[in-house]
């Protein structure tokens, strides 16, 4: 394993290695992606993960090889960071992922700004380079991270598989998703009202209802399949905790396209989020847990009020 020490600020101020974002029900905020990229003659996965805690902002990078899916060999971590604070707003650092095999982690972070989350909306520049390619390039910062990385061109073969997102609220709760691989960017709005005598759940795409479930008393697990961008997208939730146990805190919910038959929605659900996906204390994303057929969603919605 290689610790990169992604710290953002002057002095590259360090936390212990035991620090994990969402270790307490009160600092669970993070966000993780996961994606399939082509570094030369590697197509390994990349799972980053953004995470806020009571002590700052953090970032973990992990990359895997790509096992034949299904199978039961072991994935193995080429590159596996460790969370740290974000001591370093910008700056370069040179990972090797395989025996004289390296990648370039270029990143500006200075005039990030964000929303609730831990994630940043706009300005700034996260990126992996192989030779003069960019092959994994995250936010709006375009032009600068070709400069800082010294590439000349950006790949084709980047793919986003999975995305797993902790949201907050009271009776809304909303995020962002592209379904559909270079699909629109759509606003996904979740509205569930577990009270009263007649709990309901309510998804809105774009603000167009596509989903109402009623009688969520017998109904606070099940799926439907809903309509985006003339593609059928599965949605999951699960609800017994905010209806039967409501110490637990939350609700999970997936949206998934091309999901599999076979694969039940209980080994998504099975854990608490808060011990299964600390940032850096293991890789975020199990090839095992992800179908890589197509995207999945993964949510897990907190009240506010509780």
């Amino acid at each position: 394993m290689l610790d990169l020490p992604l710290c953002f600020g002057d002095y590259g101020l360090q936390v212990a290695e035991s620090f994990a974002c969402g270790s307490t029900r009160t600092t669970e905020n993070m966000i993780t992606c996961l994606y399939r990229v082509k570094i030369g003659t590697m197509s390994p996965f990349v799972t980053i993960t953004w995470c806020r805690s009571l002590v700052g902002l953090g970032l973990s990078l992990n990359v895997q090889e790509n096992p034949t899916y299904g199978s039961a060999q072991g994935t193995r971590n080429m590159v596996d960071t460790k969370p740290w604070l974000f001591a370093k707003k910008k700056g370069s650092k040179v990972l090797e992922v395989a025996r004289n095999f390296s990648v370039n982690v270029v990143w500006d972070l200075t005039n990030a700004t964000y929303t609730s989350g831990p994630e940043p909306n706009q300005g700034f520049f996260f990126a992996l380079a192989y030779d003069d390619e960019i092959v994994l390039l995250l936010g709006d910062m375009t032009e600068d991270a070709y400069e800082k990385a010294h590439a000349k061109s950006i790949s084709s073969d980047t793919v986003m598989i999975s995305r797993r997102e902790h949201i907050f609220g009271q009776k809304q709760y909303s995020t962002k998703a592209q379904f559909i691989e270079n699909g629109p960017m759509h606003d996904v709005l979740i509205e569930c009202n577990t009270r009263g005598k007649d709990p309901k759940l309510c998804v809105r795409v774009d603000k167009h209802l596509l989903l109402q479930v009623k009688r969520l008393a017998w109904k606070f697990r099940g799926n439907e399949t809903i309509s985006v961008d003339g593609y059928p997208v599965q949605f999951f939730w699960d609800l017994h905790n905010w209806l039967f146990s409501p110490n637990d805190g939350h609700a999970v919910f997936m949206f998934h396209t091309n999901m599999s038959t076979d694969k039940s929605f209980s080994s998504f659900t099975s854990s608490s989020p808060s011990s299964e996906w600390h940032c850096g204390t293991r890789s975020p994303l199990s090839m095992k847990d992800v179908d890589i057929s197509g995207f999945s969603l993964l949510l897990y919605a907190w009240k506010n009020d509780i």
